[in-house]
């Protein structure tokens, strides 16, 4: 009959363990399934956002290609979201080289995330605050490397953030079946003020510049509707103020998601709190790559007629890319 210890120890038949978490029965199987299934959603929602942007030529525009890089960083997440489930009670049981793995997705998506928010913010300002060269300062092209920059940027400089990790995993490891990573004060600061700090001062004013163009434009706009000859520009200014909206809300809950999470690692609070409420603010982080799609759905047409033609398995016929 197994002794007590043995029970408690994530590999009960190793004497150099790791000891689990005492969590009720109940509260480990109710947070099971709520990661599973936000998991799970949170990969078919933006799935969906993949293959409708990647798909449907008329929607390779400056705009949706940004969320298209968000849609990609939001569905990693929903990986990692099922990577997590495995380790609900302190236990890591896939190995070290996974370890740290995840530790490295996690940082790459949550970075590359901020810097396509960086990136939206500045589509929109240039949209509305400098509508007549738009076209010309916001091509497809150099969206495209500015996308490929992000991700690449964020890549490079978590590889060598964590580079003492990957030559040596599991290196740090007290017992079998930690996981555990080793980053120094310094490194921290910086990838703090780089990854987020400086990030969200950027987004907060350019959205704030953002919003007093709109309130002056909105203002113009309905002293022109009466004439004839600018109802195409109205029409034109409708459709950039509508995305403006569509993509603030996204920036907003994208802040309200991660700032706690955030805040409570630059003011060193997250040291204060239980592991509860730790895990709140992950879930938070989590719960956000699930609703940017759903924003999507509620906000944009476009988005709602691609989920249709993907079920109905319109997009398998020849010529699909080509549908408006």
């Amino acid at each position: 009959m197994q002794s007590l210890d043995e029970v408690d120890l994530c590999f009960p038949q190793l004497n150099a363990s790791c000891r689990k978490t005492a969590l009720p029965p109940l509260v480990s199987m109710i947070t099971y399934i709520m990661l599973t299934f936000i998991g799970l959603l949170t990969v078919i929602l933006n799935l969906l956002v993949i293959v409708s942007i990647s798909h449907f030529r008329k929607l390779h525009t400056p705009t949706n290609i940004l969320l298209l890089s968000l849609g990609i960083s939001d569905f990693f997440v929903g990986i990692l979201i099922f990577i997590q489930t495995s380790a609900i009670d302190s236990c890591w049981f896939l190995g070290d080289f996974m370890c740290i793995l995840y530790y490295v997705l996690m940082y790459i998506t949550t970075s590359a995330s901020i810097g396509t928010m960086i990136l939206i913010s500045v589509d929109r300002y240039v949209a509305i605050c400098d509508p007549m060269h738009y076209r010309t300062k916001v091509s497809e092209k150099r969206v495209k490397m500015c996308v490929c920059a992000c991700w690449g940027g964020s890549t490079l400089c978590h590889c060598l953030l964590l580079r003492h990790n990957l030559k040596h995993p599991g290196s740090l490891n007290s017992c079998i079946g930690e996981c555990v990573i080793l980053i120094s004060n310094i490194s921290s600061v910086i990838d703090m003020t780089v990854s987020f700090i400086g990030p969200v001062i950027v987004v907060v004013v350019l959205y704030l510049r953002v919003f007093v163009a709109v309130i002056v434009q909105v203002r113009a706009m309905r002293v022109r509707t009466a004439a004839g000859p600018q109802q195409s520009l109205v029409k034109v200014k409708k459709s950039e103020l509508k995305a403006a909206r569509t993509l603030g809300v996204v920036i907003v809950v994208f802040l309200l998601c991660l700032c706690p999470f955030f805040c409570g690692t630059v003011t060193g609070v997250d040291t204060l709190l239980s592991a509860s409420s730790n895990a709140f603010l992950l879930l938070l982080i989590y719960i956000n790559s699930c609703l940017n799609p759903l924003i999507y759905a509620f906000f944009y047409p476009w988005f709602r007629k691609s989920i249709k033609l993907i079920f109905t398995l319109q997009i398998l016929k020849p010529g699909s890319s080509d549908f408006k």
